[in-house]
């Protein structure tokens, strides 16, 4: 049996059914050429004619270096030849290499959902990738519900799977199209359907609904099968579909088998990863395994001492392998190691026993019982830490800020709300006042801040607020409550990062963690 396992990505069509998910055509172009540089073999460009972004792709679709592009949809419609079947002629005209078809293996459903008798089912399969194969098209055929179907009669289940293959078929596809499967039971009937079909041919495709989609894929590839298919991050409609950035990492580094995917390739597994994220415009899990930005990061002092003499004792594989990066976080948790190593990441040496480290750990965790939460927060951390080591210069001194809001009806009769910030500062031993309006008290603070300071620093052009996030602290205090406010910035040399400010006044913490922010952008420049 060969060592080689062949990796089919559908995320531009089963990824598009998750709830949420509205992939755009240069979405799916740009996922797709990410996918193809990876390594995948087989990427699922979507259902021709299931709707107009899919039709888009396939007449745009991008050159692939490596990858194959697969067309999916159904077989021949029953009473119907498939030369005269229009859902097939679309899946042809795409100029797809490969076409994936799908038909029921179960069935329960092809004499109840269907309305059909199962021989016609049978006849639908056969002579649609007879059809495929005839206009030399790589075919697959997704079994659907094969498990299932399996439970409940084997034998049929294994008549459709022997026609698919009979027929010409390259792949046969064994779905567990409601994830409701365990590894066990996979594994015993892949067993058996190689019986009957060589592994060589086979697939598996899982669902997630028992949270078991990666076990289900791994234990069919246990048992014979020799293709996966599956999405980015999962997605898929439900609880989603079998996880690639988790089963990939594990073929490869876990269990020694073959992809198409280099080592070298693999290290970027995480950037193909958090593209997809990016482009949905949602928050990646930070615990996902591998690729997540927690999956490496180390918390508990008594865990960090240890990886200063054994980073195998806590990390099963090497972060750089998937291109990911060892975290050391700081928290009310941590101890002189976490501190000694975090610092260390920074650039920053300094001796296991100077006094400023015990000094650290103190201050940290006091700051964590007013409110402070570093581990999001690193480039407030390490402010603090340079601060302390007097290694920040002040860039600027803020002396006061005023934040009015206007709630009036505007010449068109709209009611609409008007923020105005005043800011006086002292920058360069000049006191500077300015004015800006905002769509809101913290842009017109931002506003108002970048205006004074430009003239002096014109690489704060460059920094861009990415995100900002208020938590509630002390909900039993209502509206009085303690906030905590998160601002993410990106830009110029110091790439992306998060700072905190914590206090009752919503506008004070902004204001907080806004200077964070502009401090560190200044810092990194200067340093650069």
């Amino acid at each position: 049996m060969t060592n080689r396992i062949t990796l089919y990505d559908s995320t531009l069509r089963d990824g598009a059914q998750a709830r949420g998910v509205d992939f755009s055509v240069a979405d799916k172009i740009a996922i797709a050429e990410a996918l193809d540089a990876f390594g995948i073999d087989y990427i699922e460009g979507g259902w021709p004619g299931a709707n107009p972004t899919d039709d888009a792709f396939f007449d745009a679709k991008p050159s692939f270096k490596k990858a194959k592009l697969s067309a999916f949809g159904m077989t021949r419609k029953a009473g119907r030849s498939a030369s005269n079947d229009p859902g097939l002629q679309a899946l042809l005209d795409t100029g797809a290499p490969a076409v994936c078809l799908v038909g029921k293996a179960w069935d329960w459903q092809v004499e109840h959902a269907l309305s059909i008798s199962k021989k016609e089912n049978l006849r639908m399969v056969e002579e649609s990738l007879i059809h495929v194969v005839s206009k030399k098209r790589e075919a697959m055929f997704d079994a659907e519900h094969f498990f299932d179907g399996y439970k409940a009669n084997p034998a049929y289940a294994l008549e459709v799977v022997k026609a698919a293959y009979t027929a010409g078929c390259r792949w046969v596809v064994l779905c567990d199209t409601n994830g409701g499967s365990l590894p066990s039971e996979i594994r015993a009937i892949v067993s058996d359907v190689t019986k009957h079909i060589p592994g060589t041919h086979l697939g598996i495709h899982c669902h997630n609904d028992t949270e078991q989609a990666v076990a289900n894929s791994l234990a069919a590839v246990e048992a014979g099968a020799r293709q996966v298919q599956g999405t980015i991050n999962g997605i898929g409609e439900r609880c989603g579909n079998a996880n690639l950035m988790a089963i990939i990492p594990t073929l490869m580094l876990k269990m020694g088998y073959k992809t198409g995917v280099s080592e070298a390739g693999l290290a970027r597994i995480t950037k193909l990863s958090r593209l997809v994220d990016e482009r949905l415009n949602r928050a990646s899990n930070p615990h996902a395994a591998y690729v997540g930005a927690s999956a490496f990061a180390h918390k508990g002092g008594l865990h960090v001492s240890a990886m200063n003499k054994d980073t195998k004792s806590y990390e099963h594989v090497s972060p750089e392998a998937v291109g990911n990066a060892r975290l050391i976080l700081v928290s009310d948790k941590a101890g002189r190691s976490n501190i000694i190593n975090r610092l260390t990441q920074f650039g920053l040496k300094i001796a296991e026993d100077d006094e400023h480290i015990a000094q650290l750990v103190r201050e940290v965790k006091q700051r964590e019982t007013e409110g402070y939460a570093y581990e999001e927060a690193e480039a407030s951390f390490e402010l603090m830490a340079r601060r302390m080591l007097s290694q920040v210069p002040e860039f600027f001194d803020l002396k006061s800020f005023r934040v009015l809001d206007e709630r009036r009806v505007n010449a068109k009769g709209k009611r609409v709300t008007m923020s105005e910030a005043t800011v006086k500062v002292s920058v360069n031993g000049e006191q500077v006042m300015t004015v800006a309006e905002g769509n809101g008290p913290v842009n017109a603070l931002d506003a108002a801040l970048r205006k004074a300071l430009l003239p002096h620093y014109p690489q704060l052009s460059s920094m861009q607020l990415r995100d900002y996030k208020v938590r509630i602290l002390t909900p039993t205090e209502a509206t009085a409550a303690l906030t905590r406010v998160m601002i993410e910035s990106e830009g110029g040399k110091a790439g992306r990062y998060t700072t905190l400010g914590v206090s009752h006044n919503v506008i004070d913490a902004s204001y907080n963690a806004l200077h964070d922010a502009v401090t560190f952008h200044l810092l990194k420049a200067k340093r650069a």
